[in-house]
This record gives C-alpha cells, structure tokens and sequence, in this order.
C-alpha cells in the first residue's frame, strides 16, 4: 500500500489526515456538546438535534447574503456575526420546541424520541419549502481563505484552525458556564437530584427549558462552523446525528470532559481509517470498535455518579 512513498510524503498525509480529524472533531464536540446538555440533564432523545445545526447554517448563509449585498465593506466580519445570530436562532426555536412540546415528554424517553423524530422531518421540509432542495454554500472572506505551508508537502487550511479556535472558546466558555457560574450550579443540582433541587427553591422547569435552549443554541453554533468544510442542504443534519449520540453515549452522557475525549478518539479513528478504507467501511469499522469498548464499560469512558 505504501510503495512508491517517501517517509516525508508519509508524513505529510498522517499530518493532513490527523488534521481534517480535528476538522471533523471540531464540529462533533460543537454537536456533541448541546446533545450532552440535554441528554444528560434531561434524558430526552433529540432526533431534531441536527436540524438545529442546520438551522444555523441556513442563518450563516442568509447572513453571508445580507453582507455581500448591503454591506460589502463589513463583508469581512460577517462570520461573527453569523454565529451570534446562529446560537440566537437556533436557541430561541428549542425554547420554543421545549415548551410545547418536550416538557411534556419528561420520563417517556421512547416518546421524545419519535416525537423529535417527527420533529425533524417538519424541520427538513421547511427548510426544503423555504431555501429549495440544492445545498448552499458560503463564500468564506479573504482572510480565511488559503492555508498555512509547513515544508514542501503539508497545507494546513486556515477556516479549518478557524473552526478549532471557535470550538475551543465555546468549550471554555461553557465550561465557565457549567461549573463557575450560578445557572451551572442549578443545572449540576438538578442533574444529582431533581427532587431536592426543586425542594430548596430551584425552578426546575425553567433549568429544563434555558438547557434545552442551550444546547440548541450551541448545535446552531455547530452549523456556522459546518459551513466553512461543507455544504449545506435540508438533510445534511442526519450525517452527523447518528456520529453524535454515538460520541455523547461513548463518553458518558452527564460528562463533558468524556464527550470531549469520545469525540476526538471516534473523529481520529474516521479520518485514519479513510485512508485505508471507503469511507462508509471507516463508519462500520469506528462503530464495532465502540460497541466492543461499551460491551466492556457500558457506563462509557467517564460516567458520573448520580443520585437519583
């Protein structure tokens, strides 16, 4: 398989093909991370959590029209723009999802999970109805384009380390969130025990609907960082849905820090596998090898003790 390569021309394709698993891990934690939220704290099967990352790829491109238009000289700065109104969008509709429809679902997890499902098939056919059937793209500005040159062999894209930089402060900051501010100790109190969080004073359901909010919010951040390595249409959400619940169940589903760790370990086994195999036999090969540690640790890599 290797004939004909040189050791640096080996290295440059590991490095290259380590690199787009980064890509890859990027928009997983980014996905992973709001599913975690809401799984964890709420056991509620988001089937529609990837037509919330759509949704904020929809918004990034609208965004990207208005600027190119109207405002061609801060055509520069409209990604920040775009994903402020991405998590904005995309949080303001799981609000509302939540509210009429998943509070009432509380403890039937088979529920939520054909009522998301459901929910997930009206999102694709408005955003089919609306923005037409034919994936989008955005024109990314100049100083995004190009990308870094280590040697003679190794090209690093510069949107691609853009994603990871974006992932890396949206995972501080909640982080931040979870554990140092007082919304995030009334979230870890009602992880632990529902029952005495709401018994000291805490308004669970109003920690339900901001969380749920949240972590839509954060798929719709997901979205904007989607745009910048690939195209965007009414089903593309369903590529990534199955990937992450596989990553927030591997890692634990009440540990960031596990669905951190599961992301990075399932996008580098992908993107290394694809190089030696199709990339569908990559997606079988990752999930066996997952199923075989589950089989092992049914808990994941970094399960909490919760009390219930």
């Amino acid at each position: 398989m290797f004939s004909g390569y040189s050791i640096a021309d080996l290295t440059s394709i590991f490095v290259m093909q380590g690199f787009a698993g980064l890509s890859l891990f990027s928009v997983f934690v980014l996905m992973s991370l709001g599913l975690a939220i809401i799984f964890g704290q709420m056991g509620v099967i988001n089937m529609a959590h990837g037509e919330f990352m759509i949704l904020g790829a929809y918004v990034t491109w609208l965004t990207e029209l208005f600027f190119k238009h109207y405002l061609p000289g801060l055509f520069g700065g409209y990604f920040f723009v775009a994903v402020v109104l991405a998590f904005i969008s995309a949080a303001l509709l799981g609000m509302f999802i939540e509210r009429v429809l998943i509070r009432h679902l509380y403890h039937r997890p088979l529920d939520t999970l054909l009522a998301t499902w459901g929910l997930s098939l009206i999102l694709q056919q408005t955003y089919r109805t609306l923005f037409g059937p034919r994936e989008v793209g955005v024109d990314l500005p100049d100083w995004l384009m190009g990308s870094y040159h280590f040697g003679d062999n190794i090209e690093i894209p510069i949107n691609g380390v853009f994603v990871m930089l974006l992932t890396l402060v949206i995972t501080l900051l909640l982080g931040w969130l979870m554990y140092r501010s007082p919304w995030g100790i009334h979230v870890r109190a009602v992880v632990a025990n529902r029952a005495m969080a709401g018994a000291v004073g805490i308004n669970t359901a109003r920690v339900d609907n901001h969380s749920f909010a949240l972590g839509c919010g954060i798929a719709g951040i997901a979205g904007s960082a989607f745009t910048m390595i690939g195209s965007t249409g009414p089903t593309a959400g369903q590529q990534y849905i199955v990937d992450t619940f596989l990553v927030v169940v591997f890692g634990g589903a009440q540990s960031l820090l596990g669905t951190i760790a599961s992301a990075f370990a399932i996008s580098q086994s992908q993107s290394t596998l694809e190089f030696f195999l199709s990339g569908s036999m990559a997606k079988v090969m990752t999930l066996l090898i997952v199923v075989v540690i589950l089989m092992l640790r049914p808990q994941g890599l970094f399960a909490s003790r919760i009390r219930r």
